[in-house]
């Protein structure tokens, strides 16, 4: 899909020369410059970020970068939040502590963007269980339409007993 150098170093293999990296780099690049919501300063922090990772012992760099926090074979180490803890919840936003960015919800941006399930962004900032990833007032309005649509109420009803 990649072309054989850029599936060789996606596969954790080194770059075997400074073209490979540079083609596997532009590739991975160009396909982030294409989103529509892909700014310069992204677009170009990427590239710096992909070279970096490409070149000689990129393949240890680059298994660890797939979780922000995670150093290979140990524990999730937490790290500093973008935001503070107390500000990420407001009523109509939940703000991810890795980048900053604020959502309804965040489980789809986490696993996207981040490459975290919910479980790994808890432990990663040391949250408790409960902490919301979801804005408050979604919740409770998604919860008011079940209720009103007669979802969970469940009423066993006895049948006679066959003989």
């Amino acid at each position: 899909m990649f072309g054989n150098s850029s599936e060789r170093l996606l596969s954790g293999k080194p770059a075997e020369t400074c073209e490979e990296a540079l083609a596997a780099a532009a590739t991975v690049t160009a396909a982030f410059a294409g989103r529509n919501d892909a700014t310069v300063e992204e677009i170009v922090a990427l590239a710096a970020k992909l070279l970096r990772l490409f070149s000689a012992g990129g393949s240890r760099e680059l298994e660890t970068a797939k979780r922000p926090g995670r150093q290979a074979g140990s524990e999730v180490t937490p790290i500093a939040p973008a935001v503070p803890i107390e500000a990420a919840v407001r009523e109509d936003k939940v703000t991810c502590l890795c980048c900053g960015k604020s959502f309804t919800m965040l489980k789809r941006h986490l696993r996207a963007e981040h490459g975290l399930s919910e479980d790994d962004y808890r432990a990663l900032f040391s949250l408790p269980e409960d902490f919301p990833l979801v804005a408050p007032s979604y919740s409770a309005r998604k919860a008011a339409y079940a209720r009103r649509a007669g979802l969970g109420k469940y009423e066993r009803k006895v049948s006679p007993a066959s003989s």
